[in-house]
């Protein structure tokens, strides 16, 4: 008899630990909805159906728990072990946190099909209004022609304002480079002799670059010949 609720015992604890791991898979797609941005006014028939499969996972956990109860309390309290008390007492308690954990989802689903049902509520309502309302229609649609003028107004004035500080920016520079110019003829006006130096430092260029190139148009001629 022992070997008998032994066996019931294990084959009851696969089915509901099986159970419990499809329930939250199914948690899983259905609080996806939650995240769905078209939510219809009532719930889809996949939404239906899932939520309906969760709760009869959760009815055949009952079950199954109250089973797994009824063997334990067969037993007698020799071969009751402490290790069964405690695999129910969790079974219990996933079970309660999974109801918990359906009701969050099912009010979430709710709050955002009644957010997305207000949004739509009211776009509805602007659009009769506008629709019964020409005239009004017309000034809103100029009204937003205006903001995008004065939107492209404020971003040409803001480029207009940086091509004047770039324009400053190269005047202070011409003026400072300007001003360096006439310190360095200044200096060099000041200094006796050095104009003449540097007339005859260019003087000396020019006469090595004659030799150099004389010297070698004659190398070339005598390559010439002696070919």
């Amino acid at each position: 008899m022992a070997s008998s609720n032994t066996g019931g015992w294990a084959q009851l604890r696969q089915q509901t630990r099986n159970a419990e791991q499809s329930t939250e898979s199914l948690f899983h797609t259905y609080s996806q909805y939650t995240a769905s941005g078209t939510l219809s006014t009532k719930p889809s028939d996949a939404e239906t159906h899932t939520e309906a499969q969760i709760r009869d996972l959760l009815d055949r956990r009952e079950s199954l728990i109250t089973q797994l109860s009824n063997l334990l309390d067969s037993e007698s309290a020799l071969t009751a072990s402490a290790l069964k008390q405690n695999n129910l007492a969790r079974h219990r308690e996933v079970l309660t946190e999974h109801r918990r954990e359906v009701a969050r989802i099912k009010l979430n689903i709710s709050e955002a099909r009644n957010r997305a049902n207000l949004m739509n509520n009211v776009r509805s309502d602007i659009s009769a209004y506008h629709a019964a309302n020409p005239a009004q229609q017309e000034a809103d649609y100029m009204l937003g022609e205006r903001q995008r003028i004065d939107s492209s107004n404020r971003m040409m004035d803001g480029v207009l304002s940086q091509a004047y500080d770039i324009n400053d920016n190269f005047n202070t520079q011409r003026e400072t480079l300007a001003s360096v110019n006439r310190r360095i003829m200044g200096a060099a006006a000041q200094l006796p002799g050095i104009n003449t130096l540097m007339n005859r430092i260019s003087s000396k260029k020019r006469r090595d670059a004659i030799i150099l190139a004389v010297f070698i148009a004659m190398g070339f001629l005598l390559l010439l010949y002696f070919r």
